[in-house]
């Protein structure tokens, strides 16, 4: 199967518009949002998770991200509520399920081999947030050289200069929306763009974002 799987092309998905697709798994059903494979793939996708549903034990041979956008999402290592950002590395395996159910945006088989970091961030908790342009808030969820992942928070009326991406980037937004020179991005949607591409933000309702960059131009 292959969705957006040109990471040299800019891909736009509204997620709102995706039908939630079953999984394998009773309980869990996938918006795919990006995917290059089979079962086992390259994947970005929201995944949810019914009240009391859970998958079976799985290793992430490639490694495994995900932020957690409603409910409570846990495994054997811990509960993960709304607003948690989680790294597995590859090697990593676990049990996932949710007792009162959750919406997680998670990607798979997207880390280097040498990334071995555990990662847990609580993006609710403000300590950690830093200031960032005029305007912006950010807090760095994991850096490596090839690979920046962080949550930006815009304020109202925010606007910012043209700002080039070497590796690409990559968005989710998490609450508002904000527009660029080629369009309008509202709560749910994902966009990627590939490397070498420019852009123009602004954004009046403020907004929330989920934002990776370097990983494309690997």
């Amino acid at each position: 199967m292959k969705i957006h799987a040109d990471l040299t092309a800019k891909a736009v998905v509204n997620s709102s518009t995706l039908d939630w697709v079953p999984s394998p798994m009773a309980g869990v059903e996938r918006r795919m949002l990006e995917r290059d494979g089979a079962e086992v793939a390259r994947a970005t996708s929201l995944v949810r998770y019914a009240p009391g549903s859970s998958f079976s034990a799985h290793d992430h041979d490639m490694g495994e991200e995900f932020l957690v956008l409603d409910g409570v999402f846990s495994d054997e290592s811990g509960d993960f509520p709304e607003g948690m950002y989680v790294r597995n590395p590859p090697g990593s395996s676990h049990i996932p399920s949710s007792e009162p159910g959750a919406v997680i945006l998670v990607k798979l088989r997207q880390m280097q081999p040498d990334d071995a970091a555990y990662v847990r961030v609580n993006t609710l908790d403000p300590g950690g947030w830093q200031a960032g342009r005029t305007g912006e808030t950010i807090l760095p969820l994991h850096v490596r050289p090839d690979e920046e992942v962080v949550m930006l928070n815009w304020e109202r009326e925010a606007r910012f200069p043209a700002q080039t991406f070497p590796g690409g980037a990559e968005y989710f937004v998490v609450e508002g929306g904000f527009e660029d020179q080629d369009g309008r991005y509202e709560t749910g949607t994902w966009l990627r763009l590939p490397p070498g591409s420019s852009q123009t933000i602004r954004t009046t309702e403020g907004a929330r974002v989920w934002r990776k960059t370097g990983h494309l131009g690997r």
